[in-house]
């Protein structure tokens, strides 16, 4: 079987490693998420580490973090990923899972990184319809909820909710029902692969600036493990 690690974000990679979990063809040997330093938080998504490794430990995978500094350039996470997929490939990984759905330049990005390291890049969901992707995750039992909304895309409201089908309903229609482009990201408490529900509470929310234009664009909504 083909060793593999899943890049673990939200919704979509879980999906993915769902999916990967249940194949005759891959044999998954880890998780690993890119963490903010400073803010000791997942990037882009905002979910605090100590969930990020609860979702590990339900799901029975190791995690490696990819720690990255604040306001990392485009150079220096290349840097910093290249050795860490080095570092994959010396355990054994020879094929690294993503749960992009169709951004093309993304792709792109990856598989040439992965390429000058001798890994084959792997994307399970690729090119499936994106409202597709979404009613499966929700009718294999998956719960996840919104962590962070871009506010040129999306209302304040939609941060800190979970996806139900009402939530779907109420996108507006310009907006990818996977939050595709950027609208919104997620944290994925519940679910086939998960062995206990993640349990947690919802914090405040937070506004952050666009680092391009200064103004206010993202909000955040801060979840907090509850102990059990």
């Amino acid at each position: 079987m083909k060793k593999t690690a899943v890049s673990f974000s939200g919704k979509d990679s879980t999906l993915a490693l769902h999916d990967l979990l249940n194949s005759n063809e891959y044999e998954v040997k880890l998780l690993f998420s890119t963490v903010t330093d400073g803010f000791n938080r997942t990037s882009i998504h905002g979910v605090r580490e100590e969930l990020l490794e609860a979702q590990a430990e339900s799901i029975g995978l190791p995690l490696k973090k990819i720690r990255i500094p604040e306001q990392c350039s485009n150079e220096k996470y290349g840097e910093i990923m290249l050795k860490e997929i080095n570092d994959m490939k010396e355990m054994g990984i020879d094929h690294i899972a993503f749960g992009d759905l169709f951004l093309e330049d993304v792709r792109k990005y990856r598989e040439e990184m992965l390429k000058s390291v001798g890994i084959k890049p792997i994307f399970p969901l690729w090119g499936i319809d994106t409202m597709e992707v979404i009613q499966r995750f929700l009718s294999l039992g998956y719960q996840t909820i919104t962590t962070c909304v871009d506010l040129t895309q999306l209302p304040e409201s939609f941060s800190g909710r979970e996806i139900t089908q009402q939530f779907l309903e109420e996108l507006p229609a310009e907006v990818d029902p996977c939050g595709e482009n950027g609208e919104y990201h997620s944290f994925v408490f519940d679910g086939p692969i998960f062995k206990e529900p993640i349990l947690f509470k919802l914090g405040e929310k937070k506004f952050t600036n666009d680092i391009y234009t200064g103004h206010i664009r993202f909000c955040y909504t801060d979840l907090i493990l509850s102990k059990k």
